[in-house]
């Protein structure tokens, strides 16, 4: 597969398309793919500050690194996933991505090692400049664009979140956070200290048992885990008797819909479903170990449910390769942690899955006429585009369930606003809101530590739709698929007369 960069496919001076994308991960690959299939006049470009395709799926190569929810909701709907795998590795998952962009031939729109520093917007001549720097040079190039789409998902890609540890400089051994995985790294024979309890530590804890000596999971408070198959025996029976494709759809709105049932059930029976997930851990290891290591004091999805693919933690857990400790750090030593409760943990290896660092609208500095956008004042439209900022839209995937169902969902709305906007001869569209929407809740209602730490950065929801961000695929199919583009919250703008923003007609 051969993509391009800025050296060998732009022009020293600016280049002008109707679409930029952000991000060529998942969601800027599906945006491409939508804009093919759907806007095929239009010109774009997927610019990638990193070296190679596949996002988080590039990014992190830590062991055992999977998808944290089924593939038949991870994968595209446009291009279903075909194997009876339920749960993919990381490296699977890659090859997915690049097979859909030579499928869609995305190759020549995919501008690798280009960082956008920064975006503004000019009303009168109702177009985006793009500031791009490729990687290795100091020059800065200008690209414009009639709309902008942000598709870099929502954290920093340059380093990942790690507290601060007293005593760290004074740990013999390495310290590693997941999101930097050093090539090559020896653990065979270690003793391993995880620190962390979510979807990245359980992951990384039975992969690294394997050939460490020990791996402690330890962790300041229980996490919930719902046990998952690797494999769905029931798809391999449909795909004899239906084929391939139906089959695919079947299995897909299955897991869409008990995904929703156990989501909608874990908010209206929390107590039942709490008993249920803890249960899990009872029957695999014990009443008294999952009474003391997991049994979480919130309730389940007030914080994002990590899947255990075929028990593997439980069984490494059982094995004697693994084990957990609920504790507090105390400081780092020589030779390992010291805990507050006076236990000492020995390691040869420190990993610190302790989260992410959030960024807002992919760290990219925002302006409209001259006017820096602080986004935490705007309000989501639709969980797509946001107030008062005319001709951008932002994928933001679900996080209490497969990012991809949303981000498919944003791909087609975008498309379909293009659509209308070419159809009607409109060159702005802007959501606006009017005095009778109040501002409401925050982008998202976890009480996951990685997104209460930046969440005051991030857009707020409004009091009602369409300024709600409903986290919800079976609602946000009527408000976002079959919704009409029309909406009075939404303003538009003959190409004749940029300066009016008008209702639609």
């Amino acid at each position: 597969m051969s993509i391009n960069t800025t050296e060998n496919n732009l022009p020293p001076k600016s280049k002008h398309y109707d679409v930029i994308i952000i991000g060529a991960g998942i969601s800027g690959i599906g945006a491409g793919c939508h804009i093919k299939k759907l806007c095929p006049k239009k010109s774009f470009a997927i610019l990638e500050g990193r070296e190679n395709i596949g996002g988080t799926w590039d990014l992190f190569r830590y062991p055992g690194i999977r998808s944290d929810s089924d593939m038949h909701t991870m994968g595209f709907r446009f291009r279903p996933w075909k194997t009876a795998n339920i749960i993919a590795e990381g490296s699977s998952i890659l090859n997915y991505l690049r097979e859909t962009v030579e499928e869609y031939k995305l190759e020549q729109n995919i501008l690798l090692n280009n960082w956008v520093k920064h975006a503004s917007w000019c009303s009168s001549q109702a177009k985006w400049t793009v500031k791009i720097q490729e990687k290795n040079n100091v020059e800065i190039n200008k690209l414009t664009c009639d709309f902008l789409w942000l598709c870099g998902g929502y954290y920093s890609y340059k380093k990942g979140y790690t507290p601060n540890f007293k005593g760290r400089e004074s740990f013999e051994g390495q310290i590693i956070h997941p999101q930097e995985w050093p090539k090559n790294l020896n653990y065979n024979d270690k003793n391993v200290v995880v620190i962390g309890s979510g979807a990245t530590a359980v992951t990384i804890v039975p992969s690294m048992a394997k050939k460490a000596s020990h791996v402690t999971m330890l962790q300041r408070s229980p996490t919930y885990y719902e046990l998952a198959p690797y494999e769905n025996n029931l798809e391999k029976s449909l795909q004899k008797f239906f084929g391939v494709r139906l089959s695919s759809f079947v299995i897909r709105w299955m897991y869409i819909l008990i995904g929703s049932l156990l989501f909608s059930l874990s908010r209206k029976y929390p107590d039942k479903m709490k008993k249920r997930l803890i249960n899990h851990a009872s029957n695999a290891l014990g009443k008294d170990y999952a009474e003391k290591h997991f049994t979480p004091t919130y309730n389940p999805w007030d914080q994002r449910l990590c899947l255990i693919p075929d028990g593997d933690l439980f069984k490494a857990i059982n094995s004697g390769k693994a084990s957990v400790v609920t504790d507090h750090i105390e400081k780092f030593t020589k030779k390992g942690i010291q805990l507050k409760s006076g236990k000492h943990l020995n390691a040869d290896l420190i990993i610190t899955a302790t989260g992410l660092n959030l960024e807002v609208l992919n760290g990219i500095e925002i302006k409209v006429d001259d006017t820096l956008i602080d986004f935490s004042k705007t309000m989501s439209y639709k969980g797509v585009m946001f107030s008062d900022i005319p001709n951008l839209a932002y994928t933001f995937g679900y996080t209490n369930a497969s990012w991809t169902l949303k981000a498919d969902l944003t791909s087609e709305y975008v498309s379909r606003l293009l659509n209308y906007m070419d159809k009607k001869d409109y060159s702005i569209c802007c959501p606006h809101a009017d005095d009778s929407v109040k501002e409401g809740e925050d982008w998202l209602d976890f009480s996951s530590g990685y997104i209460r730490r930046s969440i005051h950065k991030f857009p707020k929801q409004g009091s009602h739709a369409p300024w709600k961000n409903m986290q919800n695929y079976l609602k946000d199919i009527f408000v976002i698929r079959m919704s009409k583009i029309q909406d009075k919250a939404l303003k538009f703008s003959p190409k004749k007369s940029v300066n009016s923003l008008q209702e639609p007609l």
